[in-house]
């Protein structure tokens, strides 16, 4: 009988009946049964065996690369995440290889696209044959991606079916998607999410639009006003859960709205912000200002839409005027450092996944503290690296996918002030040249494919 393998929490693994010959997989000792991320899940009947069909992108840096496995089904069963929600997955049973070991486990099949590793190791796979040193990775050696170089791709370029998820009658950034989409050859449908309405108690839910059922949609793009984000969330969240790709997930648009939350999400993250408090009881009012540093400062409703409702006090006195006029009016409200130097500048990075596709600037106004840049004063700006980073790891702790991020350049760097998951390109456009709605498309063609159905059953009680 062999001894355990010893192996690192994470490593290099394949799964040869897959025909994944390199996949990068974490240990997770906390799971039972191993996951593993799938697009395009299909049950199918193959010779009077139950088999399900997918897709997968064993490389998160290289979505273009696309394998597509069959596998005999053993079960669906009923899986708890580590966030304690429940949902309905497919188990499969397949072969897989450390080093030069193999032996079959079964795998739950999972949408992993946002996840840094596409596969995770459980328990029940680790049983007698591995033995894990948390201190190590990759003991069992590097296996290269480079094995899927030669892979021959199966996706072909296709028309899609875009809905524009917006209530806006004028707009320029919908107006613009809808041209540059139409130009690459692809259908596109603008539906106003107020006037959608769903059953959402029914097994197949089908989500109706004006009196009649919508067909399935390749692609969301959410353009949803701050004024109907409960709404249209809502109705977002439900193509989700038909499986639709969407650009910015409900999440993301949801965490991005909720300036206090976000800013939680973001400071936990280590992102560089002005010092921001907040506080609910009268008495802490003098507290909460002394924190961030005193007159001057900012104070930002909450609920307001983005870039507005920001109020600049210049003396203590004004301040502690403002906030209780915020809470006559039962307004939640933020307060904030205000950092006053001469030289800072206001950039609006426009990020597009894992890039900033234009980034603009205007000088800093003492009188004018939303990140709203109006076309005149406003230029295009080159942006350092560790901005470029700032503003893209700002925009992936929210989730979002195609955001804007607005930072204040200071003599101590930059600093995050604001991130809009409803990116606005009529400026940004208009003062860099650039074409960013076809930037938009074009990352729409490379990354759309359906995912796994969200057969979500709720959280245990």
């Amino acid at each position: 009988m062999n001894k355990p393998l010893e192996i690192g929490w994470e490593e290099w693994i394949a799964l040869p009946d897959l025909k994944l010959p390199a996949i990068r997989a974490k240990v997770d000792t906390g799971a039972k049964t191993s996951a593993l991320h799938a697009f395009m899940v299909e049950k199918i009947i193959e010779d009077g065996d139950t088999k399900v069909r997918f897709g997968i992108h064993p490389i998160p840096q290289r979505p273009e690369v696309e394998v597509f496995c069959k596998a005999h089904l053993v079960d669906e069963r009923e899986i708890i995440s580590s966030n304690g929600q429940a949902e309905i997955r497919y188990v499969i049973r397949t072969m897989v290889q450390f080093g030069k070991r193999k032996w079959p486990i079964e795998i739950t099949l999972t949408d992993r696209e946002t996840m840094a590793y596409r596969m995770l190791i459980g328990r029940s796979a680790m049983e007698g044959k591995l033995i894990v040193i948390p201190e190590k990775s990759f003991m069992l050696g590097a296996l290269s991606p480079c094995v899927y170089d030669n892979i021959v791709q199966r996706r072909s370029k296709k028309s899609l079916k875009i809905c524009i998820l917006s209530s806006a009658q004028n707009s320029y950034t919908k107006d613009r998607l809808v041209v540059a989409a139409e130009s690459r050859g692809h259908k596109v449908e603008i539906v106003n999410p107020t006037r959608c309405y769903v059953d959402i108690s029914s097994n197949k839910p089908t989500i109706h639009y004006q009196g009649h059922p919508l067909h399935r949609f390749d692609t969301i793009i959410p353009r949803i006003g701050a004024s109907v984000t409960f709404y249209g969330v809502a109705i977002l969240r439900q193509f989700e859960s038909l499986g639709t790709f969407c650009v910015n997930n409900s999440a993301a648009i949801s965490h991005s709205r909720d300036r206090l939350f976000a800013h939680q999400l973001l400071g936990r993250a280590g992102i560089s912000m002005p010092t921001t408090a907040f506080a609910h009881y009268p008495g802490d009012t003098k507290d909460m200002i002394k924190i961030v540093g005193g007159a001057p400062l900012v104070i930002k409703l909450l609920d307001g839409p983005q870039g507005k409702g920001v109020v600049l006090a210049e003396t203590n006195k004004a301040a502690e005027a403002v906030i209780q006029a915020f809470r006559g009016l039962k307004a939640n409200f933020i307060a904030q450092e205000y950092i006053k130097e001469n030289s800072s500048k206001d950039i609006r990075c426009i990020v597009l996944g894992n890039k900033v596709v234009a980034a603009i600037e205007k000088a800093h106004s003492d009188h004018d503290l939303s990140s709203h840049l109006p076309q005149s004063g406003a230029k295009p700006v080159k942006i350092t690296l560790l901005e470029k980073k700032l503003a893209i790891k700002a925009a992936r702790v929210l989730g979002l996918k195609f955001a804007s991020v607005n930072l204040l350049r200071t003599k101590e760097g930059p600093r995050v002030i604001d991130v809009n998951s409803t990116a606005g390109l009529r400026i940004a456009e208009l003062v860099t040249g650039v074409d960013i709605a076809t930037h938009v498309i074009e990352y729409i063609e490379t990354h759309a494919r359906p995912r796994l159905p969200k057969r979500t059953i709720g959280f245990p009680v």
